[in-house]
């Protein structure tokens, strides 16, 4: 297996893991938050989620279709339709919340790691689209560098 397609399926677990793990701690905390914070605290906290909740969509929606292309199950026109776009909107490019003291220590460290991830994916998709643009086809030799997934 090149290493190309386990740096990529490393990367695409870390989001699945993240993602359940995200869904457990919303899940779990949710209720408790309801309980404990003012409405106006739970409102921001709820907005956090979606946040997080956003940008792993749009992350797991890339990796997929990024996927998808290198194996020939999609073309570099249908890779760049709007449906597998990342999009680079203020909520999921934000790192707001991330140092906030008023929001739950687990719920900041999960912003931190999915705007981590998010980022990370944005530099690919970067990279993606400047060699679809000069007319080349991704390949998983260009994912060959580790610092292109990884942040390194």
């Amino acid at each position: 297996m090149p290493k190309a397609t386990t740096l990529l399926d490393r990367t695409f677990d870390e989001g699945v893991a993240l993602t359940q793990e995200v869904r457990n701690y919303i899940a779990y905390h949710e209720q408790a938050d309801r309980r404990e914070f003012e409405l106006s605290r739970c409102l921001h906290v709820g907005y956090q989620h979606t946040r997080i909740s956003a940008r792993l969509i749009q992350v797991m929606t890339w990796l997929l279709a990024m996927k998808a292309l290198l194996s020939g199950e999609i073309s570099p026109e249908q890779f760049t339709a709007p449906q597998y776009a990342l999009t680079d909107s203020e909520e999921c490019s934000s790192d707001k919340g991330e140092t906030d003291e008023e929001m739950p220590a687990g719920l900041r460290d999960l912003l931190m790691r999915s705007h981590a991830l998010y980022a990370r994916i944005k530099r690919l998709d970067d990279m993606v689209k400047a060699k679809l643009e000069a007319g080349e086809v991704p390949n998983f030799a260009m994912l060959t560098g580790a610092n292109i997934i990884s942040g390194d």
